[in-house]
């Protein structure tokens, strides 16, 4: 894989540059933050249906006669409650419970796996399996450069794919997918009903050679819907909405899932230990607990990333991890990690936005469902 200006391009970095699109540095690599406009991306996949490419994801093979057992020891999840043709979220944390990813686990088979670790972690979780591998019996192959990744999001992502494909994608459903499927005139593809965006969509796994071809036949498909072309500006703000998290903002190594609010990712009374397994389960017990929350401002202003929150004495009591205009409820929405002993619901906090304290109301992160 070459090089374009120190950054690493994806299969779709020739059509960018033939389109003129703008491309910046996402975690080392050469992507589009839009294409047109950030809220016309976002309407797009809220009302309709849109495309993003994510080949930057990582995707590592496990393989083997352990590899359930070594997968199990590794994760938070428990690998064992899924059957072959579904997929499982899980983080995975060091010995203290910081959370090194959260990913998605393919089970192609009984003894094949897929995982499929955030761009900024790919090499940092393939390291750490290979170094936790110990006597089992498994192989660990990072195919991150042979894989390209194209999600289709939206209430017509189906209606889209159904004229390219023959699969039937009404038994697909969440969280499961479909191997070495033909869509259009690419095979190969596993084709999985998840994403990142609060909608209905899919996520098509393809040889890198033939994203280019793959994304083309998705617009051409999807053109009497009127479908959107959208980079990773909207891919934030949708997700945002959706109370899901992001790496490198909700998660990281100082902040462990049950903080984060991804107990049900974590299986603490598993008999296969895993690591961080022990100090998750001092953590679960303890006081001296954070949590991860919904809010809205009261005023207005945008909360960003590590603006500090108060409480009603002036005590700070936690930090903003993300905070958007949201396009869809036309407020200051974001998530923030504070002291668990002040984040009852419905309860008055204050974000310090430049040089004022904003009001804010600590809130569910349903603000899709409550639509």
């Amino acid at each position: 894989m070459s090089q374009v200006d120190g950054l690493k391009p994806t299969p779709l970095f020739d059509y960018y540059q033939e389109q003129g699109v703008i491309i910046n540095d996402f975690h080392g690599w050469a992507l589009p933050i839009q294409f047109t406009k950030i809220q016309e991306e976002h309407e797009a996949v809220r009302e309709n249906v849109g495309v993003f490419e994510t080949s930057h994801m990582g995707e590592i093979l496990v393989t083997g006669s352990d590899a359930e057992s070594f997968i199990n020891s590794v994760i938070t999840n428990d690998i064992r409650l899924i059957e072959i043709g579904q997929a499982q979220y899980t983080t995975i944390v060091n010995e203290d419970g910081g959370i090194l990813d959260d990913l998605i686990i393919y089970k192609l088979s009984s003894d094949r796996f897929m995982f499929t670790p955030n761009a900024s972690n790919s090499d940092k979780i393939n390291s750490w399996l290979n170094n936790h591998k110990k006597d089992y019996q498994v192989e660990i192959q990072d195919i991150s450069n042979k894989v390209g990744l194209i999600a289709i999001q939206g209430p017509n992502s189906a209606a889209v794919l159904e004229k390219i494909t023959n699969v039937p994608l009404q038994d697909i459903k969440g969280y499961h997918f479909v191997d070495n499927v033909q869509v259009g005139t690419v095979g190969n593809i596993l084709l999985s009903r998840t994403g990142y965006t609060g909608e209905d969509g899919f996520e098509l796994y393809c040889d890198w050679a033939d994203t280019t071809t793959l994304w083309l036949e998705l617009l051409a498909a999807g053109s009497s819907f009127k479908i959107q072309q959208c980079g990773l500006g909207a891919r934030d703000t949708l997700r945002l909405e959706a109370g899901m998290s992001l790496y490198g903002q909700e998660l990281n190594e100082e902040i462990n899932p049950i903080e984060a609010g991804l107990s049900f990712a974590v299986k603490l009374n598993k008999d296969v230990p895993f690591i961080g397994q022990k100090a998750l389960q001092v953590i679960k017990t303890s006081d001296n607990q954070r949590i991860s929350r919904g809010f809205e401002l009261l005023e207005r202003g945008i909360a960003r990333q590590d603006y500090l929150v108060f409480n009603q004495e002036g005590d700070e009591i936690g930090f903003v991890t993300s905070g958007t205009q949201s396009p869809t409820f036309k407020k200051s929405i974001g998530l923030m990690l504070i002291d668990k002993k002040y984040a009852a619901f419905d309860t008055e906090v204050f974000v310090q936005v430049r040089k004022k304290k904003i009001p804010a109301l600590i809130t569910k992160k349903d603000w899709l469902k409550r639509k």
